[in-house]
């Protein structure tokens, strides 16, 4: 049983921490990290871990009119140019998502007034497509709207993708008893 880390990126920072969090999940069992541009239309049988991470836009998760301002604010092409929302919402909902355990991240801004989180957006949708919880969501800071991520942040994105592993490794794929 493998783990899959899908990521949407604008300027690079979350596709660095889903990198990180590939890399702890690393240490417990084989994954693959795909830009979402790239994800599977569907989850394949030897999935067992479903972790998705994009960045926080307006509150929430990025929408085609926040990709297109964060093209106008980016010194380079963007990684990518489709989002989360869109292929949670065209991922099919299955007998089989129950058996997978799934969980969200997102980076965003570290300011009290930067309120919402596209994690706990896409948590919410993992929940309605019948996945099983492989823990709470997680936010990984940045300094500003392109970057850098804080200092730690991705040492924290490796410790919490072996975190999440842990449990599975140990006792096989299959949702966990709460």
């Amino acid at each position: 049983m493998r783990a899959l880390v899908v990521y949407e990126s604008m300027f690079g920072n979350t596709e660095t921490i889903a990198m990180a969090i590939g890399e702890g999940l690393a240490t417990r069992m084989p994954v693959d990290v795909v830009e979402v541009g790239k994800a599977p239309s569907d989850i394949e049988p030897d999935v067992a871990l479903l972790v998705v991470g994009g960045p926080t836009h307006a509150f929430g998760m990025s929408r085609p009119q926040t990709r297109q301002d964060a093209a106008k604010q980016a010194q380079r092409p963007l990684v990518s140019t489709t989002g989360i929302r869109e292929w949670l919402a065209a991922l099919p909902r299955s007998a089989r998502s129950a058996k997978v355990l799934a969980t969200a991240f997102d980076t965003r801004i570290n300011n009290r007034w930067a309120i919402g989180s596209a994690a706990r957006a896409a948590q919410r949708q993992l929940r309605a497509k019948g996945f099983g919880s492989a823990g709470k969501a997680t936010t990984f800071y940045v300094g500003g709207t392109p970057g850098p991520l804080l200092e730690g942040e991705t040492t924290r994105a490796r410790q919490w993708g072996a975190a999440l592993a842990a449990p599975i490794a140990a006792q096989g794929a299959g949702p966990q008893p709460s």
